[in-house]
């Protein structure tokens, strides 16, 4: 038994012996214990590995240079002492572990196999106590986050991210989707189904040159990326071709040029064009991965694009550089000269300074169209400089044709002279006559919370100086000035997964558009961002709209709030409840801004009896049963005010209220006999101080109109709608409106033809007999005073209900035009002809 323990013993004693010599040899003079992480190996790991100590071919005083020395002369491994060592050779991809000190050595890659981890490492000798308190899990975090994995002998990450780079250069030989015998392509970039990229729309051109650069974070190689280009359209994008590239084909840190063939399985065309593409594959590693995803932005659905910040919670300069603009584009259209158009149909023009699209009135087709409209673009330092002109001709809801186009290069335009040009359209006939003026535009910046600048004493004053009433006639086109301070906002709806949202504020002054950078990961942003804006129009509203970002799709949408410019107070810190998009019903969250506004009321004045100034084109309106009803119930609203104002009126000829009837009949007498011309606005102006009175007292609200208004969103109300409806009375519902607007138009349409038919002897009889009436009127109103004949009329209508008390009331004139046939009428009363392909037994058949 004693000699069993003895023996016991001795095993334990020569197993511990490495161990207790390892931890005397390393202990300092303060008796410190400088190892913590101790790692052994057996001596036979495995059968199928040869003895890593006996290497064959090298002696123990020959490590491999580029290997993994483990054991020492007891068999044990010890891995701390391990450090990254470069090595030249591709075989272990470049890296290799290396103890210094005479040991046998064994590959790196038969080693990670043995052991299933990694193993720690040493940068240099003297961080050794530092590197070895690292624990083990914490060199796998940075393994994985260099992009590297041991058990990939290639170097390629098995298990991480990478970020493809693609630069859209160009299109060759697209195919043809407009009837004017081109194209407006763009290109849209789909992973997985889902767009992540698409760019720019390439007006009129089957070659199109693009030139935008774009990355994406990939994490999965088997997918493949999809190219697709698409022809802009009004309506419906017709689709040109796609091609697909196979993401694992690329290798990596290796830029490819490829011509993507254009295919449709569904066209007849048997080529559709290519595109040119720049693709590179890349290795994201943990550093690189933060501002890869923050500088990478795709484009918006939205005409803004979203703020992409380098640094949480700053405004980075690229992002300001980008929104301020330098000078504005005055464009005056006047006319167009010598066109060849044919047929009926509308005429307008569309112009294009970038992104920013204009779109003039409507106007029928004839040779010289007048359109004397103005139009003004912001020209941004890094913006394009070429304005684009083109003429369109329209003829019913779908058919379009280009008349022809032209072009203005901005860098030639001298500044503050306007100039004239009249330029011929290409490829067709006739010219355009416009006028093109470059103001320059100061007062448009972005600052921090901490430097606005009416902080500054002598900005403040010289603003002051400059709007006030002295100086109102110096420059009539500057009206006032705006600084808003985005400060903050509280309790946002969460927009992510983690319950929180990446919110950034836009702010919208007509036209005018500047947003904050980015704050990621929060319900309750700060972005101390101080805007300020020139002020173009003071009856505009500030429209601060919040959204969340959310990376490779559009932005989602988290509330709005409008504040007229001439309500705001200045300089008082103020909270305003988010709303949803149409502004009516609240959102979740508030905003908290501080708004300055300084204007000049002369000019204001003056700029109230100009135009408004025409808003971007936008996509055509879709159609929404809830805006049809909405419209429908305003125009019911407005005829019941008119047919109620009219049966008051009526009421005192019909003498129902004694008292009433006779005292119109009073001030009918009075008006007309001391008749002047100044009656006529003093009437208006009794009218609207009577309506201020009773708004004064309380009586009458201003806002009792917007009571029953529904302003709802459509797609919500509709959700909620169909859990309450069924089918048939949502189909019966819509058949009751649309038929409400079609009598309405019916309506419209028959009293505009009634009077044109009368004009032009569609029915002799009728035209004749208001020859007759009109010749006697003109004899009437020659030889008798107008103040006479309104008498006359006032009296015989005042007195017909006394002299007769069951006549019936009637208008004289539009009794006569129902009697006029209107154009539908007249195809439908007209003679039957029988067409000139018809036979003689085909007539025979055919007749009654």
């Amino acid at each position: 038994m004693d000699c069993k323990k003895t023996s016991v013993w001795g095993n334990i004693r020569q197993k511990a012996k490495p161990l207790f010599s390892n931890l005397k040899s390393r202990r300092g003079g303060s008796g410190k214990l400088e190892v913590k992480n101790k790692r052994t190996l057996d001596q036979r790991m495995s059968v199928s590995v040869p003895d890593m100590r006996r290497v064959p071919g090298h002696s123990a005083s020959e490590p491999f240079g580029d290997t993994l020395t483990v054991p020492d002369n007891e068999g044990h491994a010890d891995w701390t002492s391990l450090e990254w060592v470069n090595n030249p050779t591709p075989e272990d991809g470049g890296l290799s572990y290396r103890r210094p000190g005479p040991l046998g050595a064994a590959p790196r890659d038969v080693v990670s196999m043995l052991t299933g981890e990694i193993p720690s490492v040493e940068i240099s000798q003297d961080r050794k106590q530092h590197k070895n308190d690292v624990d083990v899990t914490e060199i796998h975090k940075s393994q994985d986050s260099s992009g590297l994995e041991m058990g990939d002998s290639q170097g390629i990450p098995q298990k991480s991210s990478y970020l493809l780079t693609v630069n859209l250069k160009e299109g060759r030989n697209l195919v043809v989707r407009d009837r004017c015998g081109t194209s407006d392509p763009y290109v849209k970039f789909k992973i997985d189904g889902k767009t992540f990229y698409k760019s720019k729309v390439v007006y009129k051109n089957l070659n199109p040159t693009w030139n935008e650069s774009f990355s994406y974070p990939v994490q999965d190689l088997e997918k493949r990326l999809l190219v697709k280009v698409y022809d802009r359209d009004l309506t419906t994008d017709d689709f040109m071709g796609a091609s697909s590239i196979a993401l694992s084909t690329l290798e990596l840190n290796r830029t490819y040029e490829m011509q993507l063939q254009l295919d449709d399985p569904n066209s007849l065309e048997d080529d559709m064009g290519v595109v040119i593409v720049d693709i590179c594959l890349s290795v994201r590693d943990r550093e690189s991965k933060s501002s890869t995803d923050s500088k990478w932005t795709p484009k918006r659905k939205r005409s803004f694009k979203a703020g992409t910040p380098t640094q949480r919670g700053l405004q980075p300069d690229a992002l300001r550089k980008r929104q301020l603009w330098s000078a504005v584009v005055r464009v005056t259209l006047v006319e167009a000269q010598d066109l060849s158009v044919d047929g009926q149909g509308d005429v307008y023009v569309l112009f294009r300074l970038g992104n920013q699209k204009f779109k003039s009135k409507n106007l029928c087709k004839q040779h010289n169209p007048q359109w004397r409209e103005k139009f003004e673009f912001n020209h941004f330092p890094d913006g394009p400089d070429v304005l684009e002109v083109e003429v369109w001709g329209k003829e019913g809801r779908k058919y379009k044709e280009s008349l022809g186009t032209c072009e203005v290069d901005l860098s030639q335009v001298p500044v503050n002279q306007q100039q004239l040009y009249t330029h011929s359209l290409v490829p067709s006939a006739g010219k355009v006559v416009f006028l093109v003026t470059m103001v320059p535009c100061s007062g448009v910046s972005i600052t921090d919370l901490w430097a606005p600048p009416l902080n500054d004493p002598n900005q403040r004053e010289h603003l002051m100086s400059r709007y006030c009433l002295k100086n109102s006639f110096k420059n009539v086109q500057d009206v006032g000035f705006l600084q808003a301070k985005i400060i903050k906002a509280t309790d946002l709806s969460a927009a992510d997964l983690n319950g929180k949202s990446d919110p950034f504020c836009v702010i919208e002054l007509g036209n005018d558009r500047l947003q904050t950078h980015t704050i990621y990961k929060t319900l309750n942003p700060e972005w101390n961002t101080v805007f300020t804006l020139p002020i173009k129009d003071i009856h505009d509203a500030l429209e601060v709209s919040v959204f969340d970002e959310d990376g490779d799709k559009p932005p989602d949408f988290l509330g709005k709030a409008a504040l007229p410019l001439l309500s705001v107070q200045n300089g008082v810190q103020t909270t305003y409840m988010l709303k949803k998009d149409d502004l009516v019903r609240p959102s979740k969250g508030m905003i908290t801004l501080e708004l300055d506004v300084f204007f000049n009321p002369v000019r204001a004045s003056i700029r109230t009896f100009k135009p408004k100034e025409a808003k971007f084109m936008e996509d055509n309106p879709k159609f929404s049963k809830k805006v049809l009803q909405r419209n429908v119930y305003r125009v019911r609203k407005i005829t019941r005010a008119i047919i109620h104002s009219l049966q008051y009126i009526k009421s005192c000829f019909q003498w129902q209220s004694t008292q009433r009837s006779i005292m119109a009949f009073s001030i009918f007498l009075f008006t007309v006999w001391h008749w002047e011309l100044f009656m006529l606005p003093l009437f208006l102006l009794l009218l609207i101080a009577w309506n201020y009175f009773q708004v004064a007292s309380g009586k009458v609200s201003y806002n009792h109109d917007l009571d029953h208004m529904d302003l709802g969103d459509d797609e919500e109300d509709d959700e909620k709608e169909s859990e309450r409806r069924g089918l048939m009375e949502k189909i019966h519902m819509i058949q009751e409106i649309v038929v409400t607007v079609q009598s309405l138009l019916e309506e419209i349409a028959c009293f505009g033809e009634r009077i044109k038919n009368t004009f032009n002897w569609s029915v002799p009889f009728l035209s004749s007999l208001a020859c007759l009436v009109l010749f006697v009127a003109t004899v009437i109103a020659y030889f008798i005073p107008l103040r006479y004949i309104v008498l006359i009329w006032g009296i015989h209508k005042f007195t017909k209900k006394l002299r007769n008390p069951y006549t019936i009331d009637n208008n004289e004139v539009l009794d006569f035009l129902r009697r006029v046939p209107s154009d539908v009428q007249k195809v439908q009363y007209s003679e039957a002809r029988a067409t000139g392909t018809q036979s003689p037994l085909r007539k025979k058949k055919c007749a009654p």
